[in-house]
């Protein structure tokens, strides 16, 4: 994580014996996930569209319909992202939430992967590259919201000339080639939602979506679905609706830092003299470089992390 006047680098510590995060594209991964589902016994209709929600004669949600089935559950989990239908039809209000502070255009470029992943603080400006499947790179840059009309009349232009801002990347590029074409959006808010009720819960972005600059949606969905199973596995057999409420105060305690610090570096504004002073303090440090990766990678919670005792200790090695 280059700042300009400091990088913060380092592998982040080991979770449960492994030592290397990986960059799995969306591409891979879901259907990865669909055959998982499918081998543990979940019935898989593709290219199928819900439609709407089921209720009993209470208003409870006990299913879903499309334009030709129907199925009935004891929660409807709605996992369908940002602009989720199930979020919709039953009316689950944001909190928490700020408008989009970036927007943003990646792309795909052969022969420019390295080992490690790269984030780039530029001012009006991030640019972020990590190697993925296929001997891929993902190339990402990011704008305030504001200019998002300005930077998508000439996009190419206007990615390249950022790229061009961070030390060598710009020959990497030249001497990659560009695999995909762009793809960008401004519609990256940050929120929590409410994400229980009768008979339904919410998961993934559909309940809790942020600024992708710190990286971290597909992680933190994962760890809110096991919250959920969790949930869900204790509720069915007595009280679910008491169950599902504890998912969402949980996901809520867990994440609200991670919210409020991505919604931080979103703004694009310089840090804070204190809290350069703590990234300078930390990018020194090897080992601390190491325990803020953690941080970020959500192995050590950034509540223990950004705790006052754990500051002090830190800026006392200064």
């Amino acid at each position: 994580m280059d700042f300009g006047p400091f990088a913060i680098s380092g592998p982040p510590p080991a979770v449960d014996g492994a030592a290397h995060p990986y960059c799995v594209r969306r591409t891979v991964l879901d259907k990865i996930l669909l055959d998982a589902a499918a081998a543990a016994g979940a019935t898989v209709r593709e290219s199928t569209t819900v439609q709407g929600l089921l209720r009993d004669d209470t208003g409870r949600v006990v299913g879903v319909h499309g334009a030709d089935f129907e199925a009935r559950a004891r929660v409807v989990v709605g996992a369908d992202g940002l602009h989720s239908l199930v979020a919709r039809e039953v009316g689950a209000a944001l909190y928490d939430a700020t408008p989009s502070a970036t927007a943003c255009y990646y792309t795909y470029y052969r022969g420019v992967a390295g080992p490690l992943a790269e984030i780039y603080q530029l001012g009006d400006r991030a640019v972020v590259v990590f190697p993925t499947n296929d001997d891929l790179a993902c190339v990402f840059v990011a704008c305030p919201a504001a200019q998002f009309h300005d930077f998508r009349a000439d996009i190419e232009g206007n990615f390249l000339a950022a790229v061009g801002r961070v030390p060598g990347l710009a020959d990497r590029l030249a001497a990659g080639e560009r695999a995909e074409r762009f793809r960008g959006t401004a519609d990256v808010p940050n929120f929590f939602r409410t994400s229980h009720g009768p008979g339904w819960a919410l998961v993934g972005d559909a309940g809790y979506h942020k600024d992708p600059c710190t990286a971290s949606g597909i992680t933190d969905a994962f760890v809110g679905a096991t919250l959920l199973a969790d949930a869900i596995d204790a509720g069915l057999p007595s009280d679910l609706d008491a169950a599902l409420a504890e998912y969402q105060r949980r996901r809520d305690e867990r994440f609200l830092p991670a919210l409020h610090l991505t919604r931080d570096l979103a703004s694009m504004e310089p840090p804070a003299p204190e809290m350069a002073a703590l990234f300078a303090t930390i990018a020194a440090s090897p080992a601390e470089s190491i325990r803020f990766l953690g941080a970020m990678q959500g192995s050590t919670p950034i509540p223990e992390y950004f705790a006052p005792d754990n500051i002090a200790r830190i800026m006392s090695t200064a």
